[in-house]
C-alpha cells in the first residue's frame, strides 16, 4: 500500500510532467533539429496512464518543453507536495553531453536531456529533485540515451529498420553546441555547484554506485525525498525511438499492461528488461530512503 499523507485529507497527493520531443530547435543546437518520432507518443501515453492512476499530468510536447517550462513545472510540483505524496517523471527525447566544468564526472561529461530551446544538464535535475520534501515519493523515466565517455560507449550495430532511430546527440553535434553556449552552460554547472553549497554529485553516477560507496550512501541519506529512476539502457548504450513508441516504453506499457501487472517496482524493472535486445538493459536506481517506495506496486499514489 503507498504511504499516506500527512495531511488532514489522508489522501495523497499526486502530479505528473511527462515531456517528449520530436525535435529540437536548430537555433540552440548548431543548427541540428533532432527529428525523432514516437517521443509526444511516450509523453502521451504517460500521461494517460498517470491520469488513469489518480495523478493530474502536466504534458509538454516539443516546442512547449523548453528549459523554463520544464523547471517551472518541476519547481511548482516540489513547492505543492508534501510527505506521503507522489511525483512521476517522465522525459522522452535526445540524450546528449557537454563538458564537465566543475569536476563532479569522472569522465569529464555531464549528461543532459536535449529539450526544445537548451540541454538540462543532470546537475540541474538532482539539484531540482533535492528540493522535494522528505517523504515525498519521485518516480522518473528516461527514455533517452545517456552515454559514458568515447572508450566506454558501445559501439551500436546497424539496424535494418528505419524506425529505429538512437536517441542519442551525435558527438560532433554536442561539442559544436556547446561551443556556441559554452558560457551557458558552464555557468549553469557552476551556479548548480555554489547554490548546493557542496560538490554536486551526478545522480546517475551516485544511483549506480551507492551499494559500493560509503561516501555516496552517505549523499544518499541526506536525499529527503524516495527516488526511483528507471532508464531506458545503461550509460553504455542507447534508447531507440520508434513509430508508435520508443522501445524502452513500449515494453513497458505492454509489461503494465493496462494496471493487469502485479508486482513490486523490482519485479517490473526485471519483466521490462527481459523482453528488451541486449543491446538496450533498462536499469533501476535508488536514492533516499526508498526500500519500501520500491516495494510497492508500480505507479501507486
Amino acid at each position: 500500500m503507498a504511504k499516506t499523507s500527512s495531511k488532514s485529507s489522508g489522501k495523497a497527493k499526486a502530479l505528473s510532467l511527462h515531456i517528449g520531443l520530436n525535435g529540437v530547435s536548430g537555433a540552440a543546437y548548431g543548427g541540428w533539429d533532432g527529428p525523432l518520432a514516437a517521443c509526444e507518443f511516450d509523453a502521451n501515453d504517460m500521461a494517460q496512464l498517470a491520469a488513469g492512476q489518480g495523478m493530474k499530468p502536466t504534458v509538454l510536447l516539443t516546442k512547449k518543453a523548453t528549459r523554463s517550462a520544464t523547471l517551472a513545472a518541476m519547481r511548482s510540483a516540489a513547492q505543492t507536495l508534501a510527505g506521503g505524496d507522489f511525483f512521476f517523471l517522465t522525459y522522452s527525447g535526445h540524450g546528449g553531453q557537454v563538458p564537465d566544468v566543475n569536476g563532479d564526472e569522472a569522465d569529464k561529461k555531464d549528461e543532459t536531456w536535449c529539450l526544445y530551446d537548451g540541454q538540462l544538464i543532470d546537475d540541474e535535475l538532482y539539484a531540482e529533485l533535492g528540493k522535494f520534501k522528505a517523504g515525498v515519493r519521485i518516480l522518473v523515466l528516461s527514455d533517452s540515451c545517456h552515454s559514458g565517455t568515447v572508450t566506454r560507449e558501445a559501439i551500436f550495430p546497424p539496424t535494418t529498420i528505419p524506425s529505429q532511430r538512437p536517441k542519442n546527440m551525435p558527438d560532433a553535434v554536442a561539442m559544436r553546441t556547446y561551443r556556441e553556449h559554452q558560457d551557458f552552460y558552464d555557468k549553469l554547472q557552476k551556479d548548480v555547484a555554489r547554490n548546493a553549497g557542496k560538490p554536486v554529485v551526478d545522480p546517475d553516477n551516485a544511483l549506480a554506485q551507492l551499494a559500493v560507496s560509503g561516501r555516496l550512501s552517505a549523499i544518499a541519506a541526506n536525499f529527503a525525498a524516495s527516488l526511483i529512476l528507471i532508464s531506458g539502457c545503461q550509460d553504455n548504450q542507447t534508447s531507440m525511438d520508434g513509430e508508435h513508441n520508443g522501445a524502452f516504453t513500449e515494453q513497458l506499457l505492454k509489461v503494465w499492461s493496462q494496471g493487469g501487472f502485479q508486482g513490486n517496482y523490482g519485479n517490473f524493472h526485471a519483466r521490462i528488461r527481459a523482453r528488451m535486445p541486449a543491446t538496450q538493459s533498462p536499469n533501476l536506481f535508488a536514492l533516499g530512503s526508498a526500500g519500501a517506495f520500491l516495494a510497492q506496486k508500480p505507479f501507486s499514489v
